[in-house]
Order: C-alpha cells, then structure tokens, then sequence
C-alpha cells in the first residue's frame, strides 16, 4: 500500500480521487478546531496579548519554509505517500499533547509548551505538504486540477462550517451552563483539541488507499541548484513576486480578525466563530462558480477578479467603530464576511491551481516549494509587524468627524464619526493599500487561454444573477434582476472587439468525467 505504481488502472485512479475527496473533510475539521479562531481565542484565554498573537500566527508560515529541505527529501526517498504519512503522523500526535498540557500546566506554562508543539506541528506538516504538492502533480490529469481542487474545497469548507458553529457554540454553553464546575472555558478547548486529533487519524489512514505513481528518475543536481531553477523562470519568477506580495497583505489582516471582534468589539466566541462560518458558507456557494470560470477562462482571469472583493473587505473593518460599536456594527461585520467569503473562494481555488499548472511536470516538488518558501518568509514577518505595530501605535488616534453648525462661530448642533483610527485599525488599512499592489504584479503573470478580466467579471454577475432568480419569488424582485441582466450586455457589446482574439476553445468549460 505505501509502494509506488509504475501504471495506475483508471478505476484506481478514480478511487483515490473520491478518497482525496473524503480525506480532505476530516482533514478540514481538524484545521477548523486548530487555528484561526479556535486557537487564537485560546491564547487570547491563556492571557496573550497582540504580540504572542502575532507570534503564534508567525509559525505556521515560518515553517513553510522547511518544504525548501523537504524537496531534497522527497527526490532522494522517491516515496512521497511513506514521506508524507510519517510526516502527518508525528506532526498531528502534537494535538494529542496540547490538550494534556492544558490540563496540567498553569496558562504561562502552557503557553510556552504551545509555542514548541506547535513549531513541530507546523514544521512537519509542511514537509507533508511538499511531498503532497509534488504526489498530486503527477497523480491528477491537468484537465481535472481544478475540478479536483474545486470539489475538495467544497466538501472541505461545507464540513468545517458544520463543525466549527457546533464547536464555537459548544464552547460559550460549556463556559455558561457548567462554568468552574466544569473546568471552565479551558476544558471546552481541551475536548475540541482532542476531537481534531482524532479526525486528523481519519485523515492520514486514508492516505493508505490513494495511489502513488512512480517519480521520474530523480535529478541529480543539488537541492541548492532544484530550489535556484524556478527563479530562472521569468513567468514563474513574477508568481513569486505576486505571491509574496499577496501573502504579506493578507497574512497582516486576517490573524486579527479574531482579537478584533473579541477584544474591540467585544463579541462571544459564538459570534466569532458564526460570523467565520458564515464566510465558509458563501465558499461553498461559490467554489463551484469560480471553478467553472477558471474552466471557461483562466485561474488569473479569475483572481483578477476575486482578489479585490477580498482585499476591499480589510478596508472596511475600521468602520465597524467610530470609535465605539454602533448601530449598523453587526450589519457591516456579516457584510464584510460575505464579501471575503466571495472573495476567498476564488483566491483560494485558483493561487493553488494556478501554481500546478505553471510547474513543470516533473519538477512540480521544487517549484512548489519556492512558492511555499516565498510565501512562508514573508507571510512569518507581516503577522509579527501587525502585531507590533498595533501595540505601538493603540494610543496614536487619527479621527476624522463630520460636523454641522447653523452659523459660524456656534455651537455644533450635528456631529457624525466619519473615521477612527487606532491600534489594528492602522494595520487593516496597510494591507489593502498592499493588497492592492500584489494584484497590480499579478498581471505580470502569464498563463495560456487568460482572458481579460472584464469578460470573467460579466460572466461571473450573469451566474449569481441567474442564481438569484432561482431563489426569487418576488415579481418585483425579478423584474430587477432581469434588468440588472441588461448592464453586463451593453458592456460586453461595447468590449465585443477585445474578445475576437479569444480561441473558442478558451471560452468553453471543460468537460470531465464524473469521479
């Protein structure tokens, strides 16, 4: 089972296919219950301030710099499935460790032991994730990357929308109804750990019955020269430059997403948690749109797109206060969640796909992890210049108030908080500013059948338009969106000339074999 096949029978191949599939949901809630708001509201619980925040949200991507060595391991070895199972084994055993910890240390102690288990957690996984990228390059038929891709987010992100509002909810009850009899809010965190632990078994004995096909005879130069050769690849060297950039960007937001509702907005973990979920759900809705887009068009087309209703959404956290929570807080936080969810469901298809299908087949491993390497060295550093940065400046205040006076010289009779500024907020603002240049160089970036974004935009409002009529009941409604219809028309009309170079085959989904 862990031996690699010089030819895989279709049926086989079918079979690991379903079984990555199912593989990735029980992988997906193992992640759900041991990062974002699960793990940063149990250091924010353990007494960690925005620093050890940024730290802790530092070694997950520092660590991705060990898939650089982890291509040396993988040549040599030539057994990516032995390679990567092993990895995830010890890695994953971390999780088992951490709730022990919790159980017996006082909260410093632990969160001193959290930082070590979680070094080796995330430095492993990534050598399993080097073997993986690698493993999947060779195993999948490039027509299918991103309907593979596209399932497995889909099934992935449904299960860890289920999980985690159990688990958020599960938690605000545990802390409510059983309180210090109960152990208090740290035992709800105990049980959720040990839950992921064992779905994370599930994820890695399923790993058994996926086929591995036969690496290509391994080269010979030195992992040194594997890792320099990407570089020398213009096309694939300006992904690089968009991916650090991208990486930066997001990675000096999202970490504080969570200390920002907990802390300055002041909500329970059940509306953090919610409010992810509902992001999560709107994935679901819309992986299976951006894929058919990515299909029809390009992956880059397609993150033309989607990028900025992403990086839009950082811009508009500052408004949740001005300076305090308001009346339109919640409405604007569940928008900002829609927005990124829309968003996010695109940028996180077509990144991953877009870097298969620039690797050489053949040499996916260390092309793959320049990328990782790229993305991990900038993405450890943004989480720790956020966090710093808004330590430094949470006293620093730039507000901006809208006032109205009958006469000059009177008293105000009308004031309205236009803009407050302070601690995080800064940060948020610095990564839209940042995001907005990580797209401008992805357009340095080419890839065969891309087509202008504008295209891909009227394409994309066609679907959710035609999605919203199948939800409407309301002539009224309808009516609306049936004249919402006619603007992408006129534009595709007045753009027609730009699409005549476009190959008819470019433009038509490609139709795979259902697995």
């Amino acid at each position: 089972m862990l031996a690699p096949s010089a030819e895989i029978p279709d049926r086989m191949l079918r079979q690991g296919l379903r079984l990555l599939v199912y593989e990735v949901v029980f992988a997906q809630i193992m992640g759900i219950l041991t990062t974002g708001g699960f793990l940063i509201g149990f250091a924010v619980l353990l007494g960690a301030g925005n620093t050890m925040v940024g730290v802790i949200s530092a070694l997950g991507p520092l660590a991705m710099t060990l898939q650089a060595p982890a291509v040396f391991l993988v040549e040599r070895t030539q057994r990516r499935k032995l390679v990567l199972i092993l990895a995830l084994f010890v890695s994953r055993s971390m999780w088992f460790l951490i709730p022990l910890a919790a159980l017996l240390l006082p909260s410093r102690q632990v969160l001193i032991s959290l930082l070590l288990m979680l070094t080796v957690h995330y430095g492993l996984i990534n050598v399993a994730t080097c073997a993986f990228n690698s493993w999947m390059r060779d195993l999948i038929p490039e027509q299918e990357i991103n309907r593979v891709f596209t399932r497995r987010l889909t099934w992935a992100t449904a299960a860890g929308a289920v999980i985690s509002v159990v688990a958020a909810f599960g938690i605000d009850a545990w802390g409510h109804w059983l309180g210090n009899w109960g152990g208090g809010t740290r035992s709800a965190y105990i049980i959720i750990f040990f839950t992921a632990s064992c779905a994370g078994v599930v994820s890695t004995l399923l790993f058994f019955w996926i086929p591995e096909p036969k690496m290509k005879n391994g080269s010979q130069e030195s992992v040194f020269l594997a890792l320099l050769r990407p570089f020398r690849d213009s096309n694939f060297r300006q992904l690089l430059i968009f991916l650090g950039w991208w990486q930066f960007a997001v990675n000096m937001a999202a970490p504080f997403f969570a200390v920002y509702m907990i802390r300055r907005l002041e909500l329970s973990m059940a509306w953090v948690i919610g409010a992810a979920t509902l992001s999560q759900l709107v994935n679901v809705v819309f992986y299976p749109l951006w894929g058919r887009l990515a299909d029809r068009f390009s992956n880059k087309s397609v993150l033309l797109v989607s990028a900025p209703l992403f990086v839009f959404s950082f811009l508009m956290w500052p408004f949740t206060t001005l300076p305090e929570k308001h009346i339109l807080t919640i409405p604007l936080l569940l928008c900002i969640h829609v927005m990124a969810g829309i968003g996010t469901a695109g940028v996180n298809l077509c990144v991953n796909n877009l870097s298969l299908k620039l690797a050489p087949a053949g040499r996916g491993g260390s092309y793959l992890a320049d990328a990782a390497l790229i993305s991990g060295i900038v993405a450890t550093l943004a989480p720790l210049i956020a966090g710093i940065s808004a330590d430094l400046l949470e006293n620093r205040v730039v507000s901006l108030v809208l006032r109205y006076s009958s006469d000059v010289g009177t008293a105000s009779m009308f004031e309205l908080p236009a803009l407050d500024l302070r601690g995080l907020d800064y940060v948020f603002v610095a990564a839209f500013l940042l995001g907005l240049y990580a797209i401008h160089r992805l357009l340095s970036v080419r890839e065969q059948g891309e087509t202008d974004e504008r295209f891909v935009r009227t394409a994309a409002m066609g679907e959710i338009l035609q999605m919203a009529r199948q939800v409407s009941t309301v002539a009224g409604v309808r009516h609306m969106l049936a004249f919402a219809t006619l603007l992408p028309l006129f534009r595709r009309t007045r753009h027609s000339d730009a699409n005549l170079d476009q190959p008819a085959a470019d433009r038509v989904p490609i139709q795979t074999e259902d697995f």
